[in-house]
């Protein structure tokens, strides 16, 4: 079950579903992702839903992490790019495929040291991951190409649209209304520019470490 070939069978329905850009599609050939889950989940992997990581997380649908990805390529390739809330690590192995640099923050210890053991096996050395709350994003490092955020926020966090280069994407999941709506915030030379990309449901965003 953790075959190329069922890794192949995968993107045909992330295709089939609707995701267009093939450098997408082809990163997600390339990622093995029952890598990034429990052995006792492995059969699993290659299914098209979220799947639990423990410490109450779960690693995204294959279809929403290629979307989220799509969306953030669809104005050119980013050099930079910071991914907020690690979990697994899969989203990160993914970008690590299509970008020159990632980095991205976790606050659950646990979650990023399983996180950057699978990074060090599948020698993807250009992701630099770092133990934070994710609603400081990464000032040091910034500004950033694109920012993706992996779990719902209240609202559009500033200080990641501080961290946002010109003509930088953030692709944010929204509570608006007691559901979740995925936006692309891009900036551009008058200020932000919102696309609403769909209905989606995420893990809440906290604060604070654990």
């Amino acid at each position: 079950m953790t075959s190329q070939g069922t890794r192949d069978r995968l993107v045909k329905r992330l295709r089939e579903d609707g995701i267009k850009d093939e450098q997408v599609l082809s990163a997600m050939t390339q990622v093995p992702r029952h890598e990034f889950v429990d052995e006792a989940l492995s059969s699993r992997a290659y299914e098209n839903t979220a799947l639990p990581i423990g410490q109450s997380q779960t690693i995204s649908q294959p279809w929403i992490v290629a979307r989220m990805t799509e969306a953030l390529l669809e104005h050119g390739k980013p050099g930079k790019v910071l991914e907020v809330g690690t979990g697994s690590g899969y989203q990160a192995a993914i970008l690590s495929h299509l970008v020159p640099a990632v980095f991205t923050v976790e606050r659950i210890d646990e979650l990023l040291k399983f996180a950057r053991r699978r990074f060090h096996a599948l020698r993807l050395n250009n992701i630099y991951a770092r133990y934070a709350d994710g609603h400081l994003g990464w000032p040091s490092q910034a500004p950033f190409d694109g920012i993706i955020v992996t779990a719902a926020a209240q609202t559009i966090p500033q200080v990641l649209l501080d961290q946002l280069g010109a003509g930088g994407v953030l692709v944010v999941p929204i509570e608006k209304f007691g559901n979740q709506r995925l936006l692309a915030v891009r900036r551009n030379d008058d200020g932000f520019e919102e696309t609403d990309l769909g209905a989606v449901v995420f893990v809440p965003m906290l604060s604070g470490l654990s």
